[in-house]
């Protein structure tokens, strides 16, 4: 049986990995009791007795931990964003062709990008988006995304229906999303939050018609579905009829969803995922790339 410990399985992502982990027979949860979850020794010693480690921790804790592991066998999630371009560790995308089952260290993909990277990334790679071009990431996400300190402050009193942030086009997630879509220039991103507890959508605009090769919109979803052909997770949706799509269709679920909406004439696209950034954009990632590390079906466990 492998051991797991979760480190700050205190916090958000923790509790809903331990929720996708907990009554599984092939799992053992290393746990320290409340007065010693922040004992070092007594983390050391969890670290380093676990089979495989999910850090659920701010950057510099999670570099903190990471240097804790004295021996060469505990294998480390990292769902934090310390190592998602670091050398020597596997980003925790699958999908993307990512290695995950004979990793060491694994990044998991913060919650934005995964849904920018399962557009962009397979449309960069086949030369429909030249690696050069100027791309927008329009997205939006539940509270949750925040962590305590957020739920605690829209669920506390009143709080804004919607929220535009990372106002500084300096956010941490640009260099994930440039570096694993193959991509020569950092997007413009530009995030919000809305009063919902959970749920995201992404959304990058393409002016096909000025696009160097002009794909049409059917050669984008062609493109998207082949990248994905046997995933149980991602899944590119060709039946959408309705006229609108909510922030919550992926909400309390490990399910990315994939769109490509697109003008009349075809000139003209929007690029759509939809997640939950506590599911696919967070825990469900992690336990995905847990189930991979331990030889297990990825899906196992997961809210699809």
């Amino acid at each position: 049986m492998t051991r797991v410990f979760i480190d700050g399985g205190h916090g958000t992502t923790g509790l809903e990995i331990a929720q996708r982990v907990a009554g599984r027979r092939e799992f053992t949860l290393v746990q320290l009791s409340e007065d010693r979850r922040k004992d070092v020794e007594a983390r050391c010693d969890a670290l380093n007795s676990a089979d495989i480690v999910i850090l659920c921790l701010p950057d510099g804790a999670a570099r903190d931990a990471v240097a804790l592991v004295e021996n060469t066998t505990t294998r480390i999630i990292d769902a934090s964003s310390a190592h998602r371009v670091a050398p020597g560790w596997t980003y925790g995308f699958p999908e993307l062709g990512f290695d995950i089952a004979n990793a060491r260290r694994v990044s998991n993909p913060g919650c934005y990008p995964t849904g920018f990277l399962a557009l962009v990334a397979p449309l960069v790679k086949a030369g429909l988006i030249p690696a050069d071009w100027p791309l927008t990431v329009n997205a939006v996400s539940g509270y949750s995304g925040g962590g305590k300190a957020m739920i605690a402050e829209f669920e506390s009193g009143p709080a804004p229906a919607w929220r535009t942030y990372a106002l500084t086009l300096a956010h941490k997630h640009v260099a994930e999303m440039r570096t694993h879509a193959g991509l020569t220039v950092a997007p413009i991103f530009a995030p919000s939050v809305v009063n919902t507890l959970r749920g995201m959508v992404v959304d990058v605009a393409l002016p096909l018609s000025v696009l160097p090769r002009a794909p049409s919109p059917a050669l984008l979803r062609d493109c998207l579905t082949d990248a994905y052909p046997h995933s149980a997770i991602v899944n590119v949706v060709t039946d959408f009829a309705q006229g609108d799509l909510g922030v919550e269709r992926c909400a309390d679920t490990d399910r990315l969803d994939l769109f490509v909406f697109a003008s009349l004439d075809g000139s003209q696209v929007r690029l759509v995922a939809a997640l939950d950034n506590l599911g696919k954009g967070a825990a469900g990632a992690a336990v995905q790339s847990l189930n991979l590390i331990a030889g297990l079906r990825e899906s196992e466990g997961l809210r699809l």
